[in-house]
């Protein structure tokens, strides 16, 4: 039941209070609410240029007067051709400016311009070679190398400077031959111009008086040739207008192609004074650089050579005062000692007691040993004798 209350619709009196009306459809697929359109920006006014002889000087004014007395609109060849050479004139401007974007290439400058880029760049990003004695032994290659490397690079960046001198030329012809269109395009748009104000003119003319003029003539007589004429010129005066309305379109042409013209232009020009300033500031600057550089590598390696052998140097002096040392100690030492140690004497000394004291052992013993012997030698002597004795009795 509560379900039931809340989906009730609610009733009011209150003439003010609306609510959306749900919509009815028989269509299975309900249409989507359609989404709110953002408002489009406010564009501003923009005054609509009137094109009358306000544009044209005393002698066109006059030119315009005496050629629209010419025009017969009853001559429907010359309504088909009325503004066909300006017409064709302006066509044929826009085909040479088409072939003249075609036929150029801006690409190749802007290529020239990178190359010539690439080429300052790669210049002296050789890593160099360390050691505390690899100067003295690389220095005079990374010299060489570092000017031959400069010889390539010179000669690639002078043929990129040709090729930019010769793009300078094109497109300095370019910007002469787009002047020349620019001041065809504003003789286009002046001749269109009073081609249409004649033609308005001429309208105009027909319109508040030939016409008016037949139309009373077929009521008065109401003739059937008389009502032919007048609406013939009717058809004539229409197309003729349809003709100063295509005349109007080819004069907007024209007036597009002033400022595309001039756009080309200033393109060219910015180009040409870019290659300008490569070839003038870039190029001899880079020359320039190039000359210090090589002059600071001559400094550098002066400046290596000297600090090497100032370091040698005092590594030799060094060495030989640690030499000199050694050498004036030790000959003071030996200046100093004797001939003969006397830890020699000393020693000489001991061995020759131990030896004297061995010998007075040896001889002592000796002596002992011929007492001994002696009396052994008489003992048995006396065994002898007594041995003898014994025999003879």
């Amino acid at each position: 039941m509560a379900d039931e209350k809340s989906m009730m619709p609610e009733l009011t009196l209150d003439p003010n209070q609306t609510e959306e009306v749900p919509q009815l459809t028989l269509d299975p697929v309900a249409p989507a609410t359609p989404a709110t359109p953002a408002p489009e920006p406010a564009k501003p006014e923009v005054t609509p240029v009137q094109m009358d002889e306000n544009l044209l000087n005393d002698a066109e004014k006059q030119a315009v007067e005496a050629f629209s007395k010419k025009i017969d609109l009853r001559d429907s060849n010359l309504i088909l051709q009325y503004g066909a050479a300006a017409q064709k004139n302006v066509a044929s401007f826009s085909e040479n400016a088409l072939n003249s974007v075609r036929t150029k290439d801006l690409g190749e400058v802007g290529k020239s311009l990178s190359d010539l880029v690439v080429e300052l760049k790669g210049f002296g990003e050789e890593e160099e070679k360390k050691g505390f004695f690899g100067f003295f032994k690389k220095a005079g290659s990374k010299l060489e190398a570092m000017k031959a490397q400069y010889a390539k690079v010179e000669t690639n960046v002078d043929k990129i400077a040709r090729e930019l001198e010769q793009h300078q030329v094109t497109l300095l012809k370019d910007v002469a031959m787009l002047d020349q269109m620019y001041e065809l395009n504003l003789k286009y748009y002046k001749e269109l111009t009073m081609y249409i104000l004649a033609g308005k003119k001429k309208l105009e003319d027909v319109r508040a008086s030939e016409l008016p003029a037949l139309k009373a003539k077929a009521e008065q007589s109401g003739a059937q040739e008389d009502a032919q004429a007048y609406n013939d010129l009717v058809q004539m005066c229409e197309r003729f207008e349809k003709k100063l309305h295509d005349l109007e379109l080819t004069r907007m042409i024209s007036v597009q192609m002033g400022p595309q013209t001039r756009l080309l232009q200033n393109n060219d020009t910015l180009m040409v004074e870019k290659i300008q300033s490569s070839l003038v500031n870039t190029i001899p600057l880079w020359k320039s650089q190039m000359v210090l550089a090589l002059g600071l590598e001559h400094s550098r390696q002066a400046t290596a050579a000297q600090s090497a052998v100032t370091e040698v140097t005092n590594d030799l002096l060094k060495k030989n005062a640690d030499m000199l040392k050694m050498g004036t100690v030790e000959t003071a030492k030996e200046a100093e000692r004797s001939i003969v140690d006397i830890e020699t004497l000393q020693h000489t000394n001991q061995q020759l007691i131990s030896t004297l004291d061995e010998v007075m052992n040896i001889q002592r013993e000796g002596a002992q040993k011929r007492k001994a012997a002696e009396q052994e030698l008489g003992r048995i002597e006396g065994e002898l004798k007594q041995k003898l004795l014994e025999l003879r009795s």
